[in-house]
């Protein structure tokens, strides 16, 4: 099955593309500076390879993401694919990996979320802009040859 970029603008290709080029990092744009990874999922209906590039946080061993949206109402595409599909594909600077994505829960969430609003503050404006609970979603390595 053939991997597709998430087609939603030129900007997301053009930021992965600048990610690859450049050892996992923007070197221009609203995501400079910033800790950055790609998320490939596998697609929840359609079973198509998605990237999408994150902002992340950790959490020990763990990498934190927020399926933010912006603030949007809805919870992004990823985070369906991710529920229905849990074994990503990270790339992480220069090193690419399985990880099992876990949506945290109700006790972890608030921590974990506002460690990474520390981080990212526009994190904090997102929860302002919409209804729903943010899902925060923790990626754990998958050992190699382990059972999927």
């Amino acid at each position: 099955m053939a991997t597709t970029v998430d087609p939603r603008h030129a900007f997301t290709e053009a930021l992965i593309a600048d990610f690859r080029a450049n050892a996992g990092h923007a070197t221009s744009g609203p995501f400079l500076g910033r800790d950055l990874l790609l998320l490939t999922t596998t697609g929840a209906k359609s079973g198509v390879k998605h990237t999408t590039p994150l902002t992340f946080s950790r959490d020990g061993d763990r990498i934190v993401i927020i399926a933010s949206k912006s603030g949007a109402d809805t919870n992004p595409s990823w985070y369906h694919n991710i529920v229905a599909n849990p074994v990503v594909t990270i790339e992480v600077g220069v090193e690419k990996f399985e990880a099992r994505a876990t949506v945290a829960n109700a006790a972890d969430r608030r921590r974990l979320y506002d460690a990474h609003a520390a981080i990212n503050p526009g994190f904090l404006e997102y929860e302002l802009k919409t209804s729903r609970t943010i899902p925060v979603i923790e990626l754990q390595r998958v050992a190699v040859g382990a059972t999927r």
